[in-house]
């Protein structure tokens, strides 16, 4: 009994020294005065600007559709060089992004989820030249990590706040998507039994639909999306199966009416509240700037009304100044 109790206290006593020696480095980091804060404000500048969002979202954009060039091997043939020089372009152009966000903030820039995904994709974008080294150009797998450089469009979520809106609102929802997917599991499990039984018999069985597990599983899914349910019903009805009218009747009534319409609503009811509060943000947003120019134009108002009573004030002592003088010098004489 001691043992585990000596192991657990161990444990929470290490892992308490872990969590006050990163915040303590994490203290001393952030008191750390840069030597370069006008550099780091002007780079802040440069990447929170609407321009170097455009920039970046037509990178990506175009940076897309030339992979969908790539996938036609004429195309591919005739613009190889092409291709080539704005791979490269566009590798240069996430690098210095990730870059530039990192030196703006080294500390706070890996809290932010988004952010990490960059990451991620940043990697994936170098993993084909260091296999390209390693292996050489005749790797086996060197198509697949060329396949998944469509992940790239993925950092089109950094600069769109409706989609993180979107993603979100699913993360939200995850749980009872979950729960939902486990009871569809569950239904497609009792009736792949139950249809084994009913129809998978060797003896006068559909064995083409019915025969396995695996090909009843396929089955199900397809009477579920209510896709070619009639021609797998011709065939039950074929091997003179009595219970079968009742058997997909009711699988389909459950799996694609019940299921499926839950999973829809429970997917659509937090994405309409998440679209109605990126709405209001959007509402307040603009209603924030539209109070803002309205206090700078009173402001500009104010500044007009002023100069003229400010000028004329300064005429007159100019001219009081001189009167003054001008006594000055007659009393002097």
């Amino acid at each position: 009994m001691s043992e585990p109790f000596q192991q657990d206290s161990s444990e929470v006593f290490s892992s308490s020294l872990f969590d006050i020696a990163s915040d303590v480095l994490y203290e001393r980091f952030r008191k750390f005065k840069r030597k370069d804060e006008q550099c780091q404000a002007f780079v802040k500048r440069v990447i929170t600007s609407r321009l170097f969002k455009i920039i970046m979202i037509s990178t990506i954009s175009v940076n897309a559709f030339f992979m969908v060039l790539w996938t036609d091997y004429k195309i591919r043939y005739r613009l190889f060089r092409l291709f080539e020089i704005s791979e490269m372009v566009f590798v240069a152009i996430y690098t210095s992004e990730f870059s530039m966000k990192v030196y703006v903030d080294p500390i706070n820039y890996w809290k932010d989820g988004y952010n990490l995904l960059d990451v991620v994709i940043i990697i994936i974008i170098f993993i084909p030249y260091v296999l390209h080294e390693v292996k050489g150009k005749h790797f086996r797998y060197l198509n697949i990590t060329d396949g998944i450089q469509s992940l790239r469009i993925l950092k089109l979520i950094t600069y769109s706040q409706a989609i993180r809106t979107l993603i979100t609102a699913m993360g939200q929802i995850v749980y009872i998507v979950a729960s939902v997917l486990i009871l569809f599991f569950i239904l497609l499990y009792i009736f792949a039994i139950l249809g084994f039984y009913l129809f998978g018999v060797l003896e006068r069985g559909d064995m083409n639909n019915w025969g396995s597990l695996d090909t009843i599983f396929f089955t199900l899914f397809s009477l579920a999306t209510v896709e070619g349910w009639t021609d797998m019903q011709t065939q039950l009805e074929k091997h003179n199966f009595i219970v079968s009218r009742a058997f997909t009747i009711i699988f389909i009534l459950l799996a694609s009416f019940i299921f499926l319409s839950v999973f829809v609503g429970v997917i659509i009811m937090p994405t309409e509240v998440s679209l109605k509060k990126f709405e209001q943000d959007l509402m307040l947003e603009k209603h924030m700037e539209e109070k803002m120019q309205m206090i700078l134009k009173q402001q500009q108002e104010e500044m007009n009304r002023w100069m003229p009573i400010q000028k004329t004030e300064t005429v007159d002592k100019n001219l009081s100044f001189k009167s003054c003088t001008v006594r000055l010098c007659i009393c002097w004489a």
